[in-house]
């Protein structure tokens, strides 16, 4: 399952360059999980029922092309691996040009809400990887 989120670039979010700040692309690619999270119905009471949250423990990111304030970027997330107790997103943000501007690879795993140890990718998680 993919997702698109779609947003512009606001002059808060740009730093003493003249472009987006590093770290705010980071609160790009949350926005686009968490609208992933939402449209697959895992909305986190649901993954809480199950006993589980999910924690970001890896970021690789690949910043290719700088955005401005007022740009129109998308926010891209797909599936791209899964394993036992870890899952990998991969997103991708494009300008209004359909340029790469950031790419990135967001490793999480599942983690029960009591124990706060690593679990078993829940199956309604898991079934988003197939």
């Amino acid at each position: 399952m993919e997702t698109t989120l779609s947003l512009i670039v606001r002059p808060t979010e740009i730093d003493v360059n003249g472009h987006v700040n590093n770290a705010k692309y980071l609160e790009y690619l949350e926005w686009g999980r968490e609208e992933w999270y939402e449209t697959a119905n895992l909305h986190y009471d649901t993954l809480k029922k199950l006993g589980v949250q999910t924690v970001t423990v890896n970021i690789n990111i690949n910043y290719r092309k700088e955005c401005r304030q007022g740009d129109q970027l998308t926010v891209i997330t797909r599936p791209k691996s899964v394993g036992r107790t870890s899952f990998v997103l991969e997103q991708y943000i494009l300008n209004a040009a359909d340029e790469l501007c950031t790419d990135a690879l967001i490793t999480s795993v599942a983690m029960d809400t009591e124990t706060r140890k690593s679990c078993p990718v829940p199956d309604p998680l898991r079934l988003l990887f197939e």
